[in-house]
């Protein structure tokens, strides 16, 4: 494609705050910045002075950022931003306290509430009132095990109030998933809600509360969210109260903010766990200044929008999400199936509510592309200014899909990041053009690079995702990782001083980046290296596929490409459609990524997230165990790749 899909107009450009951003920062340093590449350059060659740029810009509330604003900047790890100032996260979320809307809740179509600012301020002071007269202290732990619903912000919001440590998983999450979490970091107060909905059903939560919290010793208190019924049974939960009867005798005002180090723990979040127990990343309080950046920088985010992002509190876009208040942007949050209503529910939800962003996964946009759905045609949308994408690569399909289908005139974002850094290495650039197929650039303040194998920078060829220079949301370290190994280990033993992600990517010559997997997942046929990514897009074309997933297997030592598809209801795999999809592989790919066997299964496994499990399926396909399928949205599936006939030989 020669021309853009999508490009802003000048004047759009000019009304945006990047615009703003860059020409405060021209004003301040006496320098000119004529486009996003220059800024981006600028903000990872004067790393020091781009954040404290970041801090001015966005408003920070705290004491600081103080004359150190960096130090140690050339050790990854070990470089350290901002540590003499002082800050308390939960304060820059609750600057509001006005009666406009602070946030919108659609529990399904079961539920429907909003809360104003001063509401919101007024429950979270209850709760931190009552938090602290449990003796809860700065780096205490507080854990939720909640679905996505307003009074899950509250706890964070009153937990991190008092500088304790805030963790989270959702509710479809089995016991051993929440012990492998929450065993680990040691609460002292569990949030839970009685139960949740999805696809139309209600779920109890309270069933599987005994057997977690006798796993739990930690645990001093659980405060149970009346969410399915107004007066649920807490009898055979020890040491449970109702959130009413809890704040019962506390009276709102003013919240005493416990401000602490910008290099304080504020999250605990989890890896995916799908290759044993999870690792417990532990994140600083000062990684608002990465959320910051990204919402009023990079999506544009301003006061008074209505920004969603289809989540759970189980994935870190919600603790992305919920922290737009700090940006005095009302959050939408959505809790349950997003396929209800015939897959119109999301939509339904955009139009209600006057959505100005809409976040979801690619995976979602697949799903919409799969079942014909034309939101453009049946919804307005008016008020959405910018869609984005995260999860898995979004293929150049999905981007001819959403400005098809869903609206022509939209900045159209495919970001990428991680739990592991609580944001983005590459994303939107609200001032640029939207290539098909393509992220639209490095994220400001992050210096990344793709390496080849031998560590060189490359261009226009796949390679490493990497970033050389440090940023301030890179993780405190792991918890219970007293030496620093397993973290050290994770990202910078690859490469030494330089944090390798995982991705399997491509820079083009626009200056975008195309991810073709993770490296851990990637096939290498013949010694060939290709990403799965790129065998997804070809045979996700086909109508009869519904989606798939692609492993390497060992064979007399080699790699053999096995493909496994899920077909519409009543198809079977035939000779004709085997040999259909590999023409389409091979007419658009390379011989190399045409796979030697291709298998019907009835699903694909996936985690709490969406994400499919390339590893997992691979250990079940070679007879390995699976470490954690507690991890596992649907373990069951895994019986679908187990001693498969096709597979032996």
């Amino acid at each position: 494609m020669n021309a853009p899909m999508w490009q802003p107009s000048e004047e759009r450009k000019q009304a945006t705050n990047l615009w703003a951003f860059m020409r405060q920062v021209e004003a301040e340093h006496g320098i000119t910045l004529g486009d996003y590449d220059a800024l981006w350059a600028w903000s990872i060659t004067e790393i020091e002075d781009f954040w404290r740029a970041v801090w001015d810009f966005c408003g920070v509330i705290g004491d600081g950022p103080g004359e150190r604003g960096l130090i140690d900047g050339d050790k990854m790890p070990g470089a350290v931003f901002f540590p003499d100032a002082r800050l308390n996260f939960a304060e820059n979320l609750l600057r509001r306290q006005d009666e406009g809307t602070a946030l919108i809740f659609w529990g399904e179509d079961q539920v429907q509430r909003s809360v104003t600012w001063r509401t919101l301020h007024d429950e979270t002071a209850r709760l931190s009132r009552a938090l602290r007269d449990l003796g809860i202290e700065p780096g205490d732990r507080i854990a939720g095990y909640v679905p996505n619903v307003p009074e899950a912000f509250n706890a964070m919001l009153a937990a991190t109030s008092l500088g304790a440590v805030w963790s989270s998983c959702s509710p479809d999450f089995g016991v051993q998933g929440v012990v492998d979490r929450f065993g680990q970091i040691e609460p002292r107060v569990l949030f839970c809600a009685d139960g949740y909905y999805y696809n139309g059903k209600t779920h109890s939560s309270l069933d599987k509360l005994p057997d977690i919290l006798a796993q739990l010793p930690s645990v001093e208190k659980v405060v149970v969210i009346p969410y399915t019924d107004d007066a649920p049974d807490l009898s055979a939960v020890r040491d449970a109260v109702l959130l009413p009867d809890f704040i019962a005798a506390h009276e709102s005002g003013p919240i005493d903010f416990v401000r602490v180090g910008f290099n304080d723990p504020l999250y605990i979040m989890y890896s995916s766990g799908t290759t044993g127990v999870p690792k417990c990343i532990v994140h600083r309080v000062g990684g608002l200044l990465q959320h910051l950046k990204e919402h009023q920088l990079h999506c544009d985010i301003r006061r008074d929008d209505r920004v969603f992002y289809f989540t759970t509190c189980g994935w870190m876009m919600w603790n992305w999400l919920v922290a737009v208040t700090a940006s005095e942007a009302t959050p939408l949050l959505y809790d349950g199936t997003p396929f209800l209503r015939d897959g119109d529910i999301l939509y339904d939800f955009a139009d209600a509510t006057g959505m100005t962003m809409f976040g979801t996964s690619a995976k979602f946009i697949d799903a919409c592309q799969k079942a014909g759905l034309r939101p453009a045609e049946t919804h307005s949308l008016d008020s959405v200014r910018l869609m984005t994408s995260t999860g898995s690569p979004l293929v150049p399909e999905g981007f001819d899909y959403v400005y098809d289908h869903i609206k022509s005139d939209l900045h159209l974002a495919s970001i990428s990041g991680g739990t592991d850094l609580l944001g983005c290495f590459v994303g939107g650039n609200p001032l640029g053009a939207v290539w098909r197929g393509e992220i639209q650039a490095p994220a400001l303040g992050m210096a990344m690079e793709v390496f080849d194998d031998a560590g060189h920078p490359v261009r226009g060829e796949k390679g490493e995702l990497v970033c050389t220079k440090p940023f301030p949301s890179m993780p405190l370290g792991f918890w219970n990782d007293p030496d620093g190994n397993r973290y050290h280990d994770a990202y910078y033993a690859r490469f030494p001083n330089v944090w390798c992600h995982g991705d399997y990517v491509m820079v083009t010559e626009h200056g975008g980046y195309v991810i073709y997997g993770r490296s851990d997942s990637t096939l290498n046929p013949g010694g060939v290296r290709i990403g799965t990514a790129e065998i997804y897009r070809q045979v996700e074309k086909l109508d009869e596929v519904v989606e798939s997933i692609v492993i390497g297997q060992d064979t007399e030592g080699d790699t053999r490409v096995v493909l496994f598809v899920v077909l519409r209801d009543g198809l079977v795999l035939d000779d004709a459609l085997i040999d259909r999809i590999r023409k389409q592989i091979r007419a658009n790919t390379t011989p190399r990524h045409v796979p030697e066997k291709v298998v019907q299964v009835a699903d694909i496994p996936r985690t709490k997230s969406n994400k499919i499990v390339e590893l997992a399926v691979r250990d079940v396909v070679h007879g390995r165990p699976v470490k954690n399928v507690e991890a596992l949205a649907n373990p069951e599936a895994l019986d679908h790749f187990k001693d498969r006939a096709e597979l032996r030989g």
